[in-house]
């Protein structure tokens, strides 16, 4: 697989996933199970936050936790309750089972264990995957826009909010950034409402994915074309508190972390340090 084939390739086994979820159970039935889910919880964060993520692995970097099936689920949640200790504004959680070693039963586990909002993060591409992420007690998913058409981003969003979630909508560059206010600006009528502003957050990836390298330049590139009024986020390449304090002088109101947590010896203390870096820079 090329770098340039990897959210095709996503995209296609995402799709997959859901017809055989589908499958096993039809979309009103979920609905109903969502429906009966404990509510969703809203995002509370100050001047600067972290959304730290549960992940396995990685293409990138490989194996970042050891685990095997009959201890994944544990460890996620061992994982994320550190993350709530060292006082992270949420939780994302993958659940893209080939690449990041996820599933929704760390999902619904770690959503079971915590008393902060979790978020899925997938490569989504249906509203069935949103109303799976909320039966399994998510408050949010992620959106990344490059890989839905205006009108899937339009229904995605929607769902989300008629079901009390946030989302996260991810770019990774100005052409991203660009249909995205253009998007924010057709439907500015409904996102700017205001028991809309706050759940409906835009991040900003600086992952390259034409090396699937880390460009942190790109923070500052494209932060002031992030539609103005929604809470930005900066993803990927925040390893220290030094880089989350960057970002945030930079302007991000949250930074998504994953992988530096992973690997931490002290995942806690290194949370709660990125946090306070970033609210004292």
């Amino acid at each position: 697989m090329t770098p340039l084939d990897f959210l095709d390739t996503m995209k296609r086994q995402s799709e997959e996933r859901t017809e055989a979820a589908r499958a096993l159970r039809d979309f009103e039935q979920l609905w109903d199970a969502a429906l009966d889910a404990p509510a969703p919880l809203a995002i509370d964060h100050t001047i600067f936050d972290i959304i730290a993520e549960v992940k396995a692995s990685s293409p990138s970097e490989g194996v970042l936790r050891a685990t095997s099936p009959d201890t994944a689920i544990e460890v996620a949640v061992a994982q994320a309750r550190l993350y709530e200790a060292a006082g992270a504004a949420a939780i994302s959680v993958l659940t893209e089972p080939t690449k990041f070693g996820g599933s929704l039963d760390h999902l619904r586990a770690v959503a079971a264990a915590v008393s902060i909002p979790v978020m899925r993060k997938d490569f989504l591409t249906a509203d069935y995957q949103v109303v799976e992420a909320r039966e399994a007690g998510a408050s949010g998913v992620l959106l990344i826009a490059r890989m839905l058409s205006d009108e899937d981003l339009f229904e995605m969003t929607d769902l989300a909010r008629d079901l009390g979630m946030f989302c996260l909508i991810e770019a990774f560059d100005g052409a991203d950034l660009s249909r995205i206010n253009r998007l924010v600006v057709l439907r500015g009528h409904e996102f700017a409402r205001g028991d809309h502003v706050g759940r409906l957050y835009i991040g900003l990836n600086c992952r390259d994915l034409a090396t699937l390298k880390i460009d942190p330049a790109s923070f500052e590139v494209w932060k002031q074309f992030i539609p103005v009024g929604f809470p930005s986020v900066a993803e990927s390449g925040i390893g220290t508190p030094e880089d989350a304090a960057r970002v945030a002088r930079l302007g991000y109101n949250l930074a998504l972390v994953g992988s530096s947590l992973m690997k931490a010896k002290d995942p806690q203390s290194l949370a709660a340090a990125m946090i306070q870096a970033g609210r004292t820079q």
